[in-house]
């Protein structure tokens, strides 16, 4: 793979040719390396945490350049005010690519709408099929290293280790205390640090409140941040009277799926960010209306991931470590969803096989390589 080719590379060249492209994801991810890769003049690259292209933006002193990119512009309070006039004014003259490591449609801090005016994208972090894998070696290697190029392309498992505890400070220091007001950073962090322990199991705002002794308001506020910076995302369940699913409580993963402890959490975790990868770009670049939720009812029957199309289940996807028996969940949502595709996958499985009823059983590779 080409340095700073990303899977988004040729939707972003299609889409600045109509309108503004953003591009939001996780920082780190490979934002301005992609950005950058695009640019044929490196005078078109301008970033608000630099503090001399922060003058020049709030001067608006824009170079002439084919292509012009704003990176991190949201921490602006009147970024879409100041991108609204610049796009009118310059919309024949050069084509304006924005990044930011935080959810660009969320931080609307006033002022006219750009409605129209652009194309928001998600870069998410390197998975199977981006890379090419294909072996249960390769499969193992991302499984390890994680899918942030810094330390996939490093190779290491002591250094990923290192960036990724190193990350979740970052998080902090560079991303969430620009755009929020938190003031007890030290719960927060003993927060992020408990959450991975929780992946693959509902979250409880209240059973994690009493963990750290903190009011469910709080609790609940620092969940949707984490989720707006991008150091989580969370899956809502599959609600349907047919099979009386849970309609509340919401499940929660990290974009760094080596933070999860157990080696099952992590494997589901891996698994969550590659389907959360393909949903957003098949809504992103196609216009599909997809929805990635798990499915979970009161009897306590649990598939772990559900992709819904216009609200219907269409594919339903349980995540096993190792060969089992067809999960009994599995079953019973097949007989219940006939129309839709049903998977078994595994991290260390080797079985490769479909049952009499059309449940395809298989390594994780097999499914994940045929994603984005």
């Amino acid at each position: 793979m080409k340095a700073g080719h990303r899977y988004l590379t040729p939707q972003v060249r299609a889409d600045l040719k109509r309108k503004m492209v953003f591009i939001a994801g996780p920082r780190q991810v490979g934002k301005t390396t992609l950005a950058k890769a695009l640019l044929k003049n490196p005078d078109g690259y301008l970033s608000w945490d630099i503090r001399t292209h922060r003058d020049r933006i709030l001067r608006e002193e824009w170079p002439e350049v084919p292509l012009l990119v704003l990176d991190e512009i949201h921490k602006f309070r009147k970024w879409r005010n100041l991108l609204k006039g610049l796009f009118d004014q310059y919309r024949r003259e050069m084509q304006i690519l924005v990044t930011g490591s935080a959810k660009l449609d969320y931080y609307r801090h006033g002022g006219d709408s750009l409605q129209g005016r652009y194309h928001l994208l998600h870069l998410y972090p390197l998975s199977m099929a981006e890379l090419g894998m294909r072996s249960s070696g390769d499969f193992r290697e991302l499984f390890t290293l994680g899918g942030f190029p810094e330390p996939f392309y490093g190779g290491s498992e002591v250094e990923a280790r290192r960036w990724s505890r190193d990350y979740r400070s970052r998080l902090l220091e560079e991303n969430l205390l620009g755009l929020e007001s938190v003031h007890d950073i030290g719960s927060l962090e003993q927060m992020m640090i408990r959450l991975p322990d929780l992946v693959g199991s509902p979250l409880s705002i209240n059973a994690l409140r009493e963990d750290l002794q903190l009011n469910h308001r709080t609790v609940a506020r620092w969940t949707e941040i984490l989720e707006r910076i991008y150091a989580i995302f969370r899956l809502a369940p599959l609600g349907s009277p047919r099979i009386r699913a849970v309609k509340k409580e919401q499940k929660h993963y990290h974009l760094d799926w080596t933070l999860p402890p157990k080696d099952s959490q992590r494997f589901e975790n891996l698994v969550a960010v590659h389907l959360k990868k393909w949903v957003e770009f098949e809504c992103d670049a196609k216009g599909r209306d997809l929805e990635l939720r798990y499915f979970r009812d009161v009897q306590g029957r649990e598939v772990d991931f559900v992709i819904t199309e216009k609200r219907q289940p269409a594919r339903f996807i349980e995540c096993k470590w190792a060969d089992e028996d067809v999960h009994p969940s599995l079953r019973y949502m097949r007989a219940r969803f006939p129309k839709a595709d049903f998977w078994q996958i595994t991290a260390e499985g080797t079985k490769d096989f479909r049952t009499t009823d059309g449940i395809r059983v298989c390594p994780a590779g097999a499914f994940l390589q045929q994603l984005v």
